[in-house]
């Protein structure tokens, strides 16, 4: 195991944990029975849909960090199967 594959680890370790706190982190869009059942939305009731400031930057945060630990996984994956072939 290399240096660069601990450090890949760690990293997809911490963006991990990240995500998991930036989700929980998140409010909740709950929508009760009836407006399931029914299909109405709260869109149509002067609400545009948009959210505040921090769900925004929350949301935002979340998605960045997805992709962050999509790739560093996909580059740890890669270098550790370059590294055994090469050995």
């Amino acid at each position: 195991m290399s240096v660069i594959e601990i450090i890949g680890g760690v990293c997809t370790l911490l963006a991990s944990v990240l995500i998991i706190i930036l989700c929980i982190a998140q409010s909740q869009k709950q929508q009760d029975m009836s407006s399931a059942l029914s299909g109405q939305s709260d869109n149509f009731y002067g609400k545009n849909g948009r959210g505040s400031s921090r769900e925004e930057a929350l949301a935002s945060l979340t998605r960045i960090m997805a992709i962050i630990f999509f790739v560093v996984t996909l580059a740890v994956y890669i270098i550790g199967a370059v590294t055994n072939t090469a050995a």
